[in-house]
């Protein structure tokens, strides 16, 4: 028996679990009937926002995801709500100018954020300098993740290195964030106990399912010193998702851990949840444990997509070739961890050398801005022959990728007119310009019951049965 040490739980149904089983297609009015009774749980935060929620509620569910968040924190009034932020690219699949950085996270914490989690696909640091300051200036918790991964030069030594770095830019904590599920008991062990021994820091951990690994890495964590580990209620856990709240809470309270959450109060909390989930049925992967993820390290994300883009291709049995070249693109563009954008842009490049049978014979603008640098620095060097390829003898930037990005939101403002009636919805525009303009007088459209003569272009196959 452990003697009652506190262990956080960070439950994530209303963000990452909807997002990771149903294409983050959970709407608000399916959160807000148990958002109040989820804050009295006692869960360490609950995770609502970021990730691909900004993107799928202003493109699909025509919701605005500051009123979302709004909605959420007049319910949630004791527990700490948390975003996921990309670094410099905030919600969005680029880097944006650091006005649009500061803003947002100024805004988003006005609006009810309390804990920031800060990642950047390469995990070069630089990307996150901006948001973090912004956080501090707030007066929010920035808790800074790595993106875990493996490879040849994703050793525990480069970790440490990375902790060190964030500690220095003024962490408030430390995540280590496994997207993919590859994150296996024994490495969990050895990553939470070499940080824990190095520094005085608040050390929380975040496993996907896919593996089937995810729980006993989470376990082996705790046994090593991990102050808070992240899980999602059973409905939404699993598969592609993350272990299960009521399990581990069982298990952590028995083993003598103290989660300060009775599994009794959980009961009601998924007896509603598993109506909600039957509801998104229609979303559901057919995906439980995919091993494929520990032979070619593929997020279940990005596996899900690389059969629906095949599918379209009609070339879903190119599939294993596909999985197959994945591998042999990431170490060539120097083995960037597979999470958004990376994520999309490796399975791009993959996809584009099996379909066309000649690597590299297109190389999308994406793949040469990341070789020229403007995503941030590659944890290894780039293939010499795939580098001349892309972009010739062009030497790649040195310097932080924000540095070279002008300021946009007094242009965006302007470019609104009228439609910038909030802060937010500059914000908005700045990151979607192409889907935000028509969102937008939607909304203002159902505010002022004008008649835009057109239906809200509402994601039917989204929407719940």
């Amino acid at each position: 028996m452990v003697g009652g040490r506190k262990i956080g739980i960070t439950d994530l149904t209303l963000r990452d679990g909807h997002q990771s089983l149903i294409a983050t297609r959970m709407r608000t009015e399916d959160m807000l009937p148990i958002a109040e009774a989820m804050d009295e749980v006692g869960f360490h935060s609950v995770e609502v926002w970021g990730g691909a929620t900004f993107d799928t509620c202003i493109r699909y569910l025509d919701e605005d995801p500051w009123e979302r968040l709004r909605e959420l924190k007049r319910k949630f009034k004791k527990t700490p709500l948390q975003m996921l932020l990309r670094g410099q690219n905030v919600v969005g699949y680029r880097n944006y100018p650091d006005d649009v950085v500061r803003e947002f996270v100024e805004r988003a914490a006005i609006n009810g954020i309390d804990i920031f989690r800060i990642f950047d696909a390469l995990n070069d640091v630089r990307n996150m300098e901006v948001a973090v300051e912004a956080v501090k200036k707030a007066g929010a918790h920035a808790q800074l993740a790595i993106s875990y991964t493996v490879s040849p030069v994703h050793t525990l030594e480069k970790y440490l290195e990375m902790v060190r770095d964030m500690v220095e830019l003024g962490a408030d904590s430390i995540c280590i964030k496994d997207m993919a599920g590859l994150l296996s008991p024994k490495a969990a062990y050895e990553l939470v106990k070499a940080i824990k021994e190095k520094y005085d820091i608040p050390v929380q951990v975040h496993s996907h399912y896919t593996s089937g690994m995810a729980s006993m890495a989470l376990l082996k964590a705790v046994e090593a010193g991990a102050d808070a580990i992240d899980t999602a209620m059973s409905p939404f856990s699993m598969g592609t998702s993350h272990p299960p709240t009521e399990t581990l809470i069982y298990v952590l309270n028995e083993m003598g851990y103290d989660t300060g959450i009775e599994l009794n109060y959980l009961i009601d909390l998924s007896d509603y949840l598993k109506k909600v989930r039957e509801r998104y049925k229609h979303l559901l992967p057919d995906i439980t444990v995919d091993v494929n993820v520990l032979v070619y390290q593929i997020p279940g994300g990005m596996y899900s997509n690389f059969i629906n883009q095949l599918k379209e291709q009609n070339a879903l049995h190119k599939l294993k070739e596909v999985l197959e070249e994945v591998p042999r693109v990431r170490k060539e563009l120097g083995y960037p961890p597979l999470v958004t954008p990376t994520s999309q842009l490796v399975g791009t490049q993959a996809t584009l050398n099996v379909l066309l049978g000649e690597r590299y014979k297109i190389i999308p603008k994406e793949i040469r801005d990341y070789i020229k640098g403007l995503y941030g620095r590659p944890p290894a060097p780039i293939d010499p022959e795939v580098k001349k390829k892309a972009i010739g003898d062009e030497e790649p930037i040195d310097c932080r990728p924000g540095d070279l990005l002008e300021p946009i939101l007094d242009k965006c403002r302007k470019e609104l007119g009228v439609l910038a009636a909030e802060p937010e919805d500059v914000l908005t525009y700045a990151l979607f310009p192409q889907i935000a303009l028509d969102f937008l007088r939607r909304k203002y459209a159902r505010k002022f019951k004008i008649d835009l003569g057109f239906e809200s272009p509402i994601d039917e196959y989204a929407y719940p049965v």
